[in-house]
C-alpha cells in the first residue's frame, strides 16, 4: 500500500492534483471539484490535530468505525459513492484555486511528519500506526482523484 509519507507517492499525488482544473468533472458522486478539494482537507486536518469533527462520537459512529477501519489502509480500492460522514460533507460551492492551494499545503505539512512516531487517536476510528496514517491519507486522496479521473 502506498503511503503519503513516501516521497514518490507524495509527488504522485501532487502531480495528479495539478492535472485538475476548475472544469474537471466527477465520474461519480455529487461534489464539484472545488468541493472535493475542500473535503480532502478534513482527514489531513484531523491527523494533524487541526480539526475534530465530533468530540463525542455516538455508539453508531464507533461501531461503523470498527467495521470500516481496516478498509482505510488496505490495498483494496474503495467503491464508488460511499456515504460521507455528515461532519465531512461539503455542500456549498468552493473556490477551486483557493481549495487547491490549501490542500497542497496540508499534504506537504502531512508529508513533513514522515518521521513522527506518536499520533493522537482518530476521533472516530481510534489509534493508527504511523504507517497506517500515511496509507490512509494516500488512499483517501487516491479515491477522490480517481473520482475526477486523474
Amino acid at each position: 500500500m502506498k503511503s503519503l509519507f513516501n516521497t514518490e507517492a507524495h509527488e504522485e499525488i501532487l502531480s495528479r492534483i495539478d492535472k485538475l482544473s476548475d472544469s474537471s468533472e466527477g465520474q461519480w458522486g455529487k461534489m464539484k471539484v472545488g468541493q472535493m478539494l475542500h473535503h480532502c482537507q478534513y482527514p489531513i486536518k484531523i491527523s494533524l490535530g487541526r480539526y475534530n469533527p465530533n468530540n463525542k462520537p455516538n455508539l453508531m459512529l464507533k461501531l461503523m468505525g470498527k467495521l470500516f477501519k481496516k478498509s482505510l489502509y488496505n490495498d483494496k480500492p474503495w467503491r464508488q459513492n460511499l456515504p460521507t460522514a455528515k461532519a465531512l460533507k461539503v455542500v456549498e460551492d468552493k473556490n477551486f484555486v483557493d481549495e487547491k492551494e490549501v490542500l497542497i499545503d496540508l499534504i506537504n505539512d502531512f508529508h513533513q511528519e514522515k518521521n513522527k512516531q506518536h499520533w493522537d487517536p482518530h476521533p472516530i476510528f481510534g489509534s493508527f500506526t504511523h504507517e497506517q496514517w500515511g496509507q490512509m491519507q494516500y488512499k483517501h486522496l487516491d479515491h477522490h482523484l480517481r473520482q475526477f479521473n486523474v
